[in-house]
């Protein structure tokens, strides 16, 4: 299994390492762009009083993998309790079940994502959180994932993604800037804000696939260590236990040889 995980996690980790320049440059030029964009020219655009929050919640499908699905959900959960009413759209198996076991809001769930998911497998998933916002059920929506760092670190995210204003900035405070759109702003910005949102949970699951299999396979290697500690163990003990029968067995030999020899 580590073998078949470290294979899987090279292949997952060139995959996000290839992706994430893509997704941060874009969301820079819009972290740029859509804080002088009129509003109304998108609704992905509408800020509104935090009344109701969505979580995307992404984890793995299966376990084997340390710490890390915990460490998401107890993040996610304190974010939760943070917040006037939280609902969630479960990504993977293990997402799903302690969500439904902490009597959570789940409004759309979605298990085995490929380990090369493309984006037909990922935007649906955007496409409901969008659909959410849109309608005004929620106000904000945040994507909560393991971000990938190393083969030996991963770090449980989460970030923004609704409404799609810089979370740092005070939008009254900056400078007024005028941008030329062509055909117009309300025609860029309905084309182009989707696919932030779809990219930023694209990549949200190729982090947590490299994630989940760097963790899988250091807690195969942990488990391959921990095995072969308990072997050498148990073979110290059963050399112990066979020399003493051994030496049993000679102490009763010698004891019987000098008995007839008396005799």
């Amino acid at each position: 299994m580590q073998l078949v995980a470290a294979s899987k996690m090279r292949r997952a980790q060139a995959l996000t390492l290839a992706s994430r320049p893509f997704e941060e440059r874009l969301r820079t030029i819009l972290d740029d762009l859509a804080p002088h964009a009129d509003p109304e020219a998108s609704p992905l655009l509408a800020h509104r009083p935090a009344e109701r929050t969505l979580v995307i919640h992404v984890t793995t499908d299966r376990g084997l993998v340390g710490p890390m699905n915990v460490n998401l959900l107890r993040q996610t959960l304190r974010l939760a309790g943070e917040q006037k009413a939280t609902s969630f759209i479960a990504v993977g198996r293990k997402g799903i079940t302690a969500l439904r076991r902490a009597h959570q809001t789940v409004v759309a769930e979605f298990a085995n994502i490929s380990d090369r998911p493309t984006t037909v497998d990922t935007n649906p998933i955007a496409r409901i959180a969008m659909e959410e916002f849109v309608a005004g059920r929620v106000d904000r929506v945040y994507l909560a994932f393991t971000k990938f760092v190393n083969l030996l670190r991963q770090v449980p995210t989460t970030i923004r993604i609704l409404p799609l204003v810089p979370e740092d900035e005070d939008i009254d405070q900056l400078k007024p800037v005028q941008y030329i759109f062509e055909p117009d702003p309300r025609t860029v910005l309905e084309r182009v804000l989707p696919r932030l949102v779809e990219l930023a949970v694209y990549q949200a699951i190729l982090e947590s696939k490299a994630s989940q299999y760097s963790a899988q396979m250091v807690a195969m290697r942990n488990a391959t260590e921990a095995a072969g500690d308990l072997i050498a163990d148990f073979t110290l003990q059963a050399n112990k236990a066979r020399q003493t029968r051994i030496t049993k067995e000679m102490l009763e030999i010698a004891s019987g040889a000098e008995a007839l020899s008396k005799a």
